[in-house]
């Protein structure tokens, strides 16, 4: 996901918020004011009548998120540039929809925490609208949440809520995830405070890039002394501060793939060293325990295979590639359930076909059954005209012999040949 599809998600947020009868619809006098501040707040020169010139013909009415899109484009996101700071221009999008959409009621997390879960669903959100956050992804936030915690993960329990979740729509938009963390629902027995650095952890790591963070001893360049400074690494740089409540900021060590980390021995009292080599500078640092040293020697050589290979940080691709997995198999259900369709038709064809068939079985049986009865009824009728006939012609052939035997005549005529009485 690029930078102009993180910041469109912060600003789907911010224009949905001013759509107060949720028409799709924002007045001009609203989109100016959110216009004016997104190229504050993003470092962009703002054109007061550019908004009115591009709608100039649209009258006084609301504007569309469609219809907003093309000014968005034209002059807010093709001129930003990474320069800005993305917290603040988070919180002035975060500040406009909190307070349409955040209950507080029973919530057991700051405003501040909440505003972080919020930056965190924008970042695992789908890339479609309206946003939200899918099963999945809701998983891998409460896991890593639930590490940050120093809590141990409860399949069962996660299983019963997917279950759950499952049973009514599979996903969760930004407030219904505040309302889930915010409620201790996966952080039963742990207090506020761990809670709300449990959210910072993951904050900072998914939002702010921080890929490892802590206290460690820095060797100066010009007096060579030994200085405690709050290191935080990120894929291309290692900032350290005084402290880590970050106000204080001592400098950058800039990353590239021509830099490299070594491990060092032991020297001048100091254990657990090693440096990290730039092409105009090199830092010699110790941590506080082998275990520290070889963590923090592995996240930069980590940060410089991956700019050396041009790949973002690892919580990024690794995202990327869920998203991808999801796609895949969705296309795959998809193109499945598709196939099942079609044979679902072909299969009621078929039936459709073999039950046509059978009518004209049973059809051209019935015709066969009537065929053969008016056969058999035409024989039978042939057969009584044939033996009608046959004594028809029987008695035309009798009747001259008994007329000119006088003898026979009245026994024919009184029915007694051959013993029969007349009846």
């Amino acid at each position: 996901m690029g930078l102009r599809d993180e910041l469109l998600k912060s600003i789907w947020h911010a224009f949905t918020a001013l759509d107060v009868d949720k028409s799709g619809k924002v007045s001009k006098s609203q989109l100016k004011v959110l216009s004016h501040n997104l190229c504050t707040v993003m470092k962009i020169p703002h054109d007061p009548v550019a908004l009115e010139e591009h709608f100039k013909d649209d009258d006084e009415g609301p504007v569309s998120n469609q219809g907003y899109m093309p000014y968005l484009n034209k002059f807010i996101l093709d001129k930003v540039q990474d320069n800005f700071d993305r917290v603040d221009f988070n919180r002035m999008c975060w500040t406009l929809c909190a307070r349409k959409n955040l209950t507080k009621m029973y919530l057991l997390i700051t405003d501040d925490d909440s505003f972080k879960i919020w930056c965190i669903f924008n970042f695992l959100s789908e890339d479609r609208y309206p946003l939200a956050i899918v099963t999945e992804e809701i998983e891998y936030f409460l896991r890593k949440l639930t590490e940050a915690m120093g809590g141990s993960w409860i399949e069962e329990k996660f299983e019963d809520y997917k279950i759950q979740l499952n049973s009514k729509k599979q996903c969760l938009s930004a407030w219904e995830l505040i309302d889930l963390i915010g409620t201790g629902h996966f952080s039963k027995g742990m207090d506020r405070q761990t809670l709300s650095m449990g959210i910072n952890e993951v904050f900072q790591e998914l939002i702010l890039d921080v890929l490892k963070q802590g206290y460690m001893l820095k060797k100066g360049h010009k007096r060579k002394n030994w200085t405690e400074r709050w290191f935080l690494l990120r894929p291309n740089a290692i900032s350290y501060y005084v402290s880590e409540d970050l106000t204080e900021k001592k400098g950058d060590i800039v990353l590239d793939g021509n830099c490299c980390v070594e491990s060092l021995p032991d020297k001048e009292g100091k254990k657990c060293l090693f440096i990290v080599k730039c092409s105009d500078k090199s830092f010699e640092i110790s941590a506080s325990d082998k275990k520290k040293k070889q963590e923090w020697i592995q996240g930069i050589q980590t940060c410089i295979n991956l700019l050396k290979l041009g790949l973002p940080a690892p919580h990024r691709e690794a995202r990327q590639k869920r998203k991808e997995l999801r796609q895949k198999l969705m296309a795959e259900q998809e193109e499945l359930e598709l196939r099942m369709k079609e044979l679902q038709t072909a299969n009621e064809n078929k039936q459709k076909e073999l039950e046509t068939m059978r009518k004209k079985l049973e059809e051209a049986a019935a015709n066969s059954a009537e065929e053969e009865e008016r056969r058999l009824q035409t024989h039978r009728e042939l057969q009584d005209r044939y033996r009608m006939d046959l004594e028809r012609e029987k008695m035309v052939t009798t009747l001259p012999y008994i007329q000119s035997s006088p003898h026979i005549a009245p026994r024919f005529l009184n029915g007694t040949i051959r013993g029969e009485s007349r009846p």
